[in-house]
């Protein structure tokens, strides 16, 4: 997963995951003597919740002594998420789809920019979980290719993501950060009930407390899936074009994040 003299950004949004991850990291590092991580933090621009955890955020990595680097959707694309909710042009787009795709672009940016060899993000199983029903149920067949848990290099930096935590399940997290009294932030997202992921969140804890197991026997089956699925369109992969508008790899004439922009800041 780690090779090295691998620089690492860790995605830290001031949740419990990603905050244990990076703490996590820290101390593997400092066994290892290496100092090669660092903290990369989005600010969505969500008034009234993100201020919270980027204070957070900002008093662990200090607190640990990790670099720490915060960017924000309104310096990088000129929008924010709370402008973009209020101007989207239907409620079929969704806050967690946008918000989604700008930070996955924002995250590549903030990791080229600092050097970064590996992106490591605290996605756990019950999110892998999640994530897969949400693209079953909208008939998303590439994206649960995509959801195959190896390192993916992407970019033109050849920068690999690693998701530590995907066996994981949620309620350990929280356990260890409470037992090692890691703060973080507990309020959730003012947009999230717009997504169905808190509908499935419900479902699959509701079967797991039935039927103790079920999680990760499900995770066994999604891995199998999902590398079934990878591996049938990795051609298709493969043959990606660039951007019209920005420049990066993309499987359409424009990206998802330019084709994103385009409808939010410039509908003509």
């Amino acid at each position: 997963m780690l090779d090295h003299g691998d620089r690492v950004a860790v995605a830290v949004s001031g949740g419990k995951d990603s905050l244990v991850l990076l703490y996590v990291l820290k101390k593997f590092f400092e066994e290892h003597n290496r100092t090669n991580l660092i903290a990369i933090t989005i600010d969505e621009g969500i008034a009234g919740y993100r201020e919270e955890s980027l204070q957070i955020v900002r008093d662990f990595c200090s607190s640990i002594k990790v670099e720490s680097k915060i960017s924000s959707y309104s310096q990088i694309f000129g929008t924010d998420m709370d402008y973009a909710t209020q101007n989207r042009p239907s409620n079929k787009m969704t806050s967690c789809s946008m918000c989604g795709t700008l930070r996955r672009r924002l995250m590549d940016i903030m990791a080229e920019a600092a050097g970064a060899t590996v992106v490591a993000t605290a996605h756990n199983l019950d999110d892998y979980l999640q994530t897969f029903l949400i693209n079953l149920l909208s008939g998303d067949l590439e994206r649960i290719g995509w959801m195959y848990p190896e390192p993916v290099r992407y970019g033109p930096n050849g920068i690999k993501k690693i998701k530590p935590f995907v066996e994981i399940y949620e309620h350990e997290i929280v356990f260890y950060a409470l037992l090692r009294n890691i703060p973080f932030q507990s309020d959730q997202c003012p947009y999230m009930k717009e997504s169905i992921r808190t509908d499935i969140r419900e479902f699959l804890n509701n079967l797991e407390s039935k039927h103790a197991g079920v999680k990760y026997n499900t995770f066994n089956t999604v891995t199998k899936i999902s590398k079934t699925l990878k591996d049938s369109t990795r051609g298709a992969l493969t043959n990606s074009t660039e951007c019209q508008i920005c420049g990066r790899k993309s499987t359409q004439r424009i990206c998802s994040v330019c084709g994103t922009l385009k409808v939010l800041i410039n509908p003509q």
